[in-house]
């Protein structure tokens, strides 16, 4: 193992966190955003003594609200923006925001009344920066230092040009096809046609502008938040799903780094064979990469990502990492997971090239399911801290690694994670032979077992414990956040500020003081 990776801050000491996605966050909205709730449970991990909050993609998600399946793996979810602080800095009227709550699509709504009301107070700046190619829009200084804000804007713009300029545009392109996907636009969009690709960017310019004016937001709203976090001690824990969804503007526009036949459809998509959660195996229907064609570019897309990645979290989880050793290609017209095959990856190439380009990168492999020697030594060469799951422990005889007496220092251990059920939920489905093994382990403890399980997972020698917010919370049966392999009521789980009681507190922050994880 390589100790020169992975060694600064947040993996420089033993920390605890919890695990808790923005749209779980309470508030007046249909989900969780970047507002005054967010700033609020920064401010509950730092009494309770946690120094960490792990949350789960924050990109634009597709219509079943899964982030894992998004539109970009640069853009943030246009969700997860505050209205507030539009009112706030006086692009928005407090009246308008409320109007927008009844209206099924409030929010753009509301987004597209401040977009119009920032161009009047930046008039002259805006007109004059939309007559320019979005690429070179360097030469309206004099009229930029009228308007910090638009200042601020226009820095935005310039500096996430490598990956908002097609993002935009595709977003545009998908508003005026009815939000079909790009492979069902016409024949010189979808093959991005230069001449074609020109002319809706005229044709688009002003949607084209509202979309990087609705990313500004978001990245402004998380930025503050993150640098609230930071001020207080918490690191802000990320998630980078390894594959990207097939309707995205990264694959439409990076074609060529994509197993796609002619026509833009995927000869093979990305899964997992038959595993703990599924006896079909997991389709997830992504495209595969060219990571031939990648490696001969330097990796340079990979690179773009994780420079985003870095610009928003302090830290952050390789979805899939087994996916850099060796990914499992399912052909695409089998309707499960069951028959495909693992084809090898350039895992070696690829972190020695993110290392060189980001010397500070901190990162953890997700590391569960099929788990070859091979995957375990790219993890362990570069440093990686695994991750051990407790619900995962109990199956199996005293070799099995998710037991707390075999964890290792570098990991980052969980009771469960998004994808298990809650740990109450879970033990009150096992039967008596199966609570009897768990009792048994822990000496027939007093406790409740989710109590047990939460205190072994904060005492075990790994340097980084994560608890899900439901079970600090005590949360029971109806409060999972996903099952895997289904599509239906998943992603909506949200707690409410009246769970959050002084005891909670209290325990949580005993809890760090005793096992040394204290922020």
């Amino acid at each position: 193992m390589s100790t020169h990776y992975n060694c600064s801050a947040p993996l420089d000491k033993r920390r605890s966190g919890v695990l808790l996605h923005i749209t779980s966050l309470p508030g007046p909205y249909a989900n969780g955003v970047i507002g005054e709730d967010a700033y609020r449970f920064v401010d509950f991990l730092q009494e309770a003594g946690y120094s960490v909050w792990q949350t789960l993609p924050l990109g634009p998600t597709h219509g079943d609200g899964s982030p894992y399946q998004s539109l970009s793996v640069h853009a943030g979810n246009p969700q997860l923006i505050d209205l507030q602080w539009l009112v706030e800095r006086g692009w928005l009227e407090e009246y308008d925001m409320h109007n927008c709550f009844t209206d099924v699509f409030g929010r753009s709504k509301c987004i597209s009344i401040a977009f119009n009301n920032f161009r009047k107070i930046n008039e002259n700046c805006i007109d004059s920066c939309l007559g320019k190619t979005q690429k070179k829009i360097v030469d309206c200084k004099k009229l930029l230092n009228e308007e910090k804000k638009c200042r601020a804007f226009q820095c935005f713009i310039q500096k996430q040009a490598f990956w908002l300029d097609d993002y935009a545009l595709y977003c545009a392109l998908k508003k005026e096809h009815q939000q079909k996907s790009w492979f069902a636009w016409p024949e010189p969009l979808k093959m991005r046609d230069a001449d074609a690709l020109a002319e809706a960017r005229e044709r688009l310019k002003q949607d084209i502008f509202y979309y990087q004016f609705e990313q500004f937001l978001f990245f402004s709203q998380w930025l503050g938040l993150k640098q609230y976090a930071n001020e207080r001690g918490i690191y802000l824990f990320g998630d980078l799903p390894i594959f990207v969804a097939h309707d995205s503007a990264d694959v439409w526009a990076h074609r060529q780094f994509f197993k796609l036949d002619a026509d833009g459809s995927p000869d093979v998509v990305a899964g997992v064979p038959p595993d703990y959660f599924s006896e079909t195996g997991q389709r997830w229907g992504n495209p595969h990469y060219q990571w031939q064609t990648m490696e001969d570019s330097g990796f340079s897309w990979w690179l773009e990502r994780i420079k985003t990645q870095q610009f928003l979290f302090d830290l952050i989880r390789i979805d899939h990492f087994r996916g850099f050793e060796a990914s499992w290609e399912i052909p695409a017209n089998e309707e499960t997971a069951m028959n495909g095959h693992w084809v090898k990856s350039p895992g070696q190439q690829l972190m020695q090239a993110l290392y060189q380009a980001y010397p500070d990168l901190t990162l953890v492999a997700e590391d569960l399911g099929i788990i070859t020697a091979e995957v375990n030594e790219l993890r362990e060469q570069f440093n990686l801290p695994g991750m051990k799951i407790l619900q995962f422990a109990f199956s199996g005889d005293s070799a099995n690694p998710y037991l707390p007496h075999n964890h290792q220092v570098n990991s980052v251990v969980y009771t469960g994670t998004h994808d298990n059920d809650t740990s109450l939920s879970w033990l009150e489905s096992l039967n008596d032979d199966e609570k009897h093994i768990i009792q048994e382990y822990f000496n027939f403890p007093y406790e409740p077992l989710n109590h047990v399980l939460m205190s072994a997972a904060m005492v075990s020698v790994a340097k980084l414990a994560v608890l899900p917010m439901q079970d600090l919370l005590n949360c029971g049966v109806g409060h999972r956040m996903n099952t895997p392999g289904t599509v239906e009521g998943n992603w909506q789980w949200r707690f409410s500020w009246e769970q959050v009681d002084d005891e909670i507190k209290a325990q949580a922050r005993q809890m760090n003081q005793l096992y040394g994880r204290m922020a």
